[in-house]
């Protein structure tokens, strides 16, 4: 009974395979994120728990909500933790990409720059709208949150899969599409 599951999942990941590779790219970002988030609050309340009285006068961090020393320095190391695990995963499990590594760290780097620079002005902006609009508090809060998280989906996912996460091309597949 067990091979019947196996083949049927094994079957619809190959018939889905794009969808699988999406699903796959959201578990590793769940993972990498949940990880993240607990190195974050665990480094705030112990190493850099003394510096978080220490304000930080910068408008750009200011507008992805860093205001303190402690938040700065927990934001960075949790965030770099992150997206390592997210990248490690990406590359390995979710694309099994084989194109030069160095060049795939180039521009994943480049690209996490330009999301969490995107996403701090995305929830700014929102954030805004909202509080104009008088939607806050709680739920209001959380939708925001999610949002801000899932929209810069529509960027990495197809950077990560077709320019980052590349696959090299293999004779045979260059030869078929030669054919045609």
């Amino acid at each position: 009974m067990t091979e019947k599951k196996d083949s049927a999942f094994k079957r619809w990941t190959e018939k889905h395979a794009e969808i699988w590779k999406f699903l796959k790219f959201s578990m590793a970002g769940g993972g990498s994120s949940a990880v993240e988030f607990i190195v974050h609050m665990v480094l705030l309340s112990t190493c850099f728990k003394a510096l978080t009285e220490v304000a930080v006068e910068n408008k750009t961090l200011n507008m992805i909500g860093i205001e303190s020393k402690g938040y700065l320095f927990a934001y960075l190391i949790s965030t770099t933790v992150g997206y390592l695990i997210a990248f490690i995963l990406n590359r390995k499990v979710t694309f099994k990409a084989d194109s030069n590594p160095t060049i795939s760290m180039i521009l994943y780097f480049i690209m996490v720059v330009f999301t969490i620079l995107a996403n701090g002005w995305i929830g700014s902006a929102m954030t805004a709208f909202a509080q104009s609009h008088n939607f806050t508090g709680g739920i209001a809060d959380a939708i925001i949150k999610v949002i801000g998280m899932a929209i810069p989906t529509l960027w990495t996912y197809p950077l990560n899969r077709f320019v980052i996460h590349r696959k090299k091309k293999t004779v045979t597949e260059t030869e078929s599409q030669d054919e045609e």
